[in-house]
């Protein structure tokens, strides 16, 4: 189980150490990709480059992005998934890497918790 904070701005926190550091990342439910990166993380999750896709974002706006695929460590092991680059310090992860979990906010106690759980077949 991850185990993370809900900050004082009211964000899903979580911290998830790649290259022997710690990194704040925010849980975006708002977000249907995997993962969107800083810059910094590039060479350290061997980024491979797949191309250029659009998102829709809130109010009907659309953007393109660049997109990679990714070696990103996530709850004890290597997953791949799609990430973009942007120039901010913050890790944002998307409601589609969490597809195999749990999501617990409690804003009350500030708590966050993921946990894997089993599909019911």
């Amino acid at each position: 189980m991850i185990q993370g904070v809900v900050s004082l701005n009211g964000l899903p926190m979580i911290q998830v150490q790649v290259a022997n550091q710690e990194w704040a990342a925010t849980i975006d439910t708002g977000f249907n990709g995997d993962l969107e990166l800083p810059e910094a993380l590039r060479a350290l999750v061997n980024a491979e480059y797949q191309g250029p896709l659009t998102f829709a974002l809130a109010g009907g706006q659309t953007i393109r992005e660049d997109v990679y695929l990714v070696k990103f460590p996530f709850d004890g092991k290597v997953v791949e998934a799609e990430a973009t680059f942007v120039s901010d310090n913050q890790i944002l992860i998307g409601t589609r890497l969490l597809q195999d979990y749990r999501l617990q906010i409690n804003f009350v106690t500030r708590t966050v918790a993921l946990e894997r759980v089993s599909a019911v077949s």
